[in-house]
């Protein structure tokens, strides 16, 4: 692992930021920090696509992070976007409801549709039909939502990846929050 003092300011200024704000440093900003150029990328279009202005809530966003990540077997993502997803749902439960099994989670049907979708961007893509894109229209999903459930979906798979990979420990801290 680097040490905060000898990484970019840039990427230390992120890092201290984090800390400050949740009281501890996310394992994942160390190991990525090993290289500064994939950091910056990695988190430039994590940013772009969960806090920017969208259809979906940012718990919705979370749940498709969760649910992407349990069905990838990412200890490390079910975790750290787990215990995001309880603070922002307001909810101790959720995140290992969908981790495990989101049909059977105290969501809404419009929620469930969006998960199914997103499963089948991340394991049968190729699949993809009118009928998805009509089903999610008819729970209200536009056009943009859609694309926003695709690309968080293909980030998740391949963060997912990346944490199994470099076999990312998630930090304890993340078990407790949202509890």
């Amino acid at each position: 692992m680097p040490r905060l003092d000898d990484l970019p300011h840039d990427i230390k200024r992120r890092i201290l930021d984090v800390q400050k704000k949740i009281g501890f440093i996310p394992n994942v900003f160390l190991i990525l920090a090993q290289r500064p150029d994939e950091f910056r990328a990695f988190f430039s279009y994590y940013d772009a696509l969960m806090l920017k202005e969208s259809g979906l809530s940012v718990a919705e966003r979370e749940m498709i992070g969760v649910a992407v990540s349990g069905f990838n077997r990412s200890q490390y993502c079910v975790a750290a976007h787990g215990a995001i997803l309880r603070i922002y749902a307001k909810n101790p439960f959720i995140s290992d409801q969908i981790a495990v099994n989101y049909r059977k989670a105290d969501i809404t049907k419009r929620q469930k549709v969006m998960l199914e979708f997103a499963l089948k961007v991340a394991a049968n893509s190729d699949e993809i039909s009118e009928d998805d894109y009509g089903k999610l229209n008819d729970h209200g999903f536009t056009d943009e939502d859609i694309r926003d459930i695709g690309t968080i979906t293909s980030f998740f798979g391949m963060a997912n990846r990346l944490a199994n990979l470099l076999d990312m420990i998630p930090n304890y801290e993340f078990f407790s929050m949202g509890r």
